[in-house]
Parts: C-alpha cells; sequence; structure tokens
C-alpha cells in the first residue's frame, strides 16, 4: 500500500467523520468515547493535533516531563478548549492535506482516524465499519497481525494492516494476504473481482 494510497484513505475517514461531527448535539460532544477518560471532543482534538507544528509537538512533550502518552494525553484535553466550530473547521480542512507530524509515516495518522473514528462513532451509535464495505463484511472481526487494531464481530480474518484496510475500504486487491478461518469466504463477498486467491489457513 504506497503514501498514495495512504493518504486517500485518511482523506476519506476525516471527511466521513466531519460529516458526523456536523450533525452532533452539545451533549453528543461531551459523550464519553471509548477512549478512557476522553470525550468525543476530546477524540476529536486529538485528531486535529495530527497538523501540530514541529514547536507544539516540542512544548507539549517538555510540559509533560519527556512522557509521550501524558504529551498525547494534555495537549488533546488543551486542544478541546477551542471551540467546536473551530474543531470541525480544523478537521475538516486536513482532508487533502499531507501535513503530517515529525517522525511520523503516513501509516501513523491513518491508524489514527480510522481506531478514533470508531472511539468516536460506536458510543454515538454509529456504525462498527468505518467504511462503505460495511455490509459487505458484516459477519468477520478483521484482525491486525502488525499494529493493535481489530474491528467487527464474527469469524476471524487477520493480516496486516495495509490489507486490512484495502479491504474494509471495498478494495479486495490484498485478499491475498489475509488468512484466518473466514479468509475462504471472502472472495464470494466480492463477486466483481476476479482472480483473488486467499492465503491458506495458517497452522
Amino acid at each position: 500500500m504506497d503514501d498514495d494510497a495512504i493518504w486517500r484513505v485518511i482523506d476519506d475517514e476525516r471527511g466521513r467523520l466531519a460529516d458526523l461531527l456536523d450533525e452532533l448535539g452539545d451533549a453528543e460532544w461531551r459523550t464519553p468515547s471509548l477512549c478512557a477518560a476522553w470525550t468525543v471532543r476530546d477524540v476529536i482534538a486529538h485528531l486535529t493535533l495530527a497538523h501540530a507544528s514541529p514547536l507544539t509537538a516540542a512544548v507539549g512533550l517538555i510540559r509533560a516531563g519527556g512522557n509521550f502518552d501524558r504529551t498525547i494525553r494534555d495537549t488533546a484535553i488543551r486542544q478541546a478548549r477551542l471551540p467546536v466550530p473551530e474543531l470541525r473547521r480544523r478537521l475538516r480542512a486536513m482532508v487533502g492535506s499531507r501535513r503530517i507530524v515529525p517522525f511520523l509515516a503516513p501509516i501513523q495518522p491513518m491508524i489514527d482516524v480510522l481506531c478514533h473514528a470508531q472511539d468516536v462513532a460506536r458510543p454515538l451509535g454509529g456504525q462498527p465499519f468505518p467504511f462503505r464495505s460495511q455490509r459487505l463484511l458484516r459477519g468477520f472481526e478483521l484482525v491486525a497481525t502488525d499494529a493493535p487494531w481489530r474491528v467487527g464481530s464474527g469469524v476471524r480474518v487477520e493480516g496486516p494492516m495495509s490489507a486490512l484496510l484495502l479491504l474494509v475500504t471495498g478494495r479486495p486487491a490484498a485478499l491475498g494476504e489475509l488468512s484466518g478461518p473466514g479468509v475462504a469466504t471472502l472472495p464470494a463477498r466480492f463477486p466483481h473481482v476476479t482472480g483473488t486467491t486467499p492465503t491458506k489457513e495458517r497452522s
């Protein structure tokens, strides 16, 4: 999965999340997310920090005594003090941008927005799958083998994050990189695609 494909996934999910935020009322912004001690507003604030400047990132790290996890928590809470319209504006303005926090690769913001979109959508009664392939993948649990990420419930399908992300965005080109009890039935969910051969079940 090249950088252009990764950025397309990021843009797609940021745009969908921004659309969801346009529909939220004040109480929903205060709803506890799936991130411990973070509200929906805190999570969105954290996502907008994907465009933080090197200076902002360095100041946050210094304030947190060099603790990376504390930096993430504290900077999100401070960012969440911004007015809700500004948080919405900042997230939507990120669509199409390739700006990234120093020392990170595009795969990190992609995983970040995918996971945190669920942290927001699930408590609000949103759909468990963030993309248009939700109905195609109903009944499967997707588990990444190279990142702390899983989604859905049902028969397990596992593989590298890049292959799973192609799958959930409706692109079955990487079916051959997947394994697990459910992998043999996946090609039937994409009948318009030919020449896809799943890997054998791992022993």
